[in-house]
């Protein structure tokens, strides 16, 4: 198998010699085409070379990221992105299924990311990219989107469509108002880190709940939440009054 083609842009001199080394050095399955400083001089090199992969850095002086993006138009290739940006936008690169990697690159983030760029080159980068931005806020939109692994490949799924989420050991199942579900490669945890600013609740070691299709509240020595469609969960001892005080208010 030939390895993936790949060009890097990022403005800070030191972060792209760190990354194309150790790309070099440890990733035997990455083919370095072009390195670049400027991304005005990237869009011309992925037009040239047409990578397998885009290590994009988001934030850079005249155009960002996102404006090169736009600029390219046709996004043949997979991007990872390379930030030292914050918990809130690090955790809308995760909701669009974009990989990503901190600064300074750490050797095992990397290898892991090149792993999983075989698996993840059949979704459409554009679909992600609309993710990403609407959940960065440059895109206003009244359907935020999540995408969620299922054995098919990604699903891109509105937040506000999802009424509860049931751990499943390594899996979680996903239930939807309209009345299906689905069992995705996630852990619940992860949906609770990434579903907090969504108006979501662990109420349960094994339930995560929209808080805003709750139907009715039972109570109890812990309660039991009756949603939208009928759903009874239980709400644990330790999780009831932080989430009474999250209704009421």
């Amino acid at each position: 198998m030939e390895p993936l083609k790949a060009i890097l842009v990022d403005d800070e001199l030191s972060s792209l010699q760190n990354l194309e080394q150790k790309l070099t050095e440890f990733c035997p399955d990455i083919a370095i085409v072009a390195t670049t400083r400027r991304p005005e001089e990237a869009i011309q090199l992925i037009r040239q070379h047409r990578p397998d992969v885009v290590f994009l850095d988001i934030e850079m002086p005249r155009m960002n990221g996102f404006l090169m993006l736009d600029e390219l138009g046709e996004l043949g290739f997979e991007i990872i992105f390379t930030t030292a940006y914050n918990h809130y936008a690090v955790d809308a690169i995760r909701i669009s299924a974009f990989d990503y990697l901190m600064k300074p690159v750490a050797i095992k983030d990397l290898q892991g990311a090149v792993e999983r760029l075989s698996r993840q080159r059949q979704v459409q980068t554009k679909d992600k990219l609309d993710v990403l931005r609407q959940s960065l806020g440059s895109v206003r939109s009244q359907e935020e989107k999540i995408a969620v692994p299922t054995a098919e490949g990604l699903e891109f799924i509105p937040i506000k469509d999802i009424l509860h989420i049931e751990s499943s050991s390594n899996y979680s199942r996903l239930f939807f108002l309209e009345g299906k579900s689905i069992l995705v490669t996630r852990l619940l945890k992860e949906f609770e880190d990434l579903l907090l600013p969504y108006h979501f609740f662990r109420v349960h070691n094994s339930h995560l709940i929209n808080l805003k299709h709750i139907k009715r509240y039972i109570r109890g020595e812990g309660g039991q939440v009756v949603m939208q469609n009928g759903d009874v969960i239980d709400v644990s001892r330790r999780k009831k009054d932080e989430f009474l005080k999250l209704i009421v208010t």
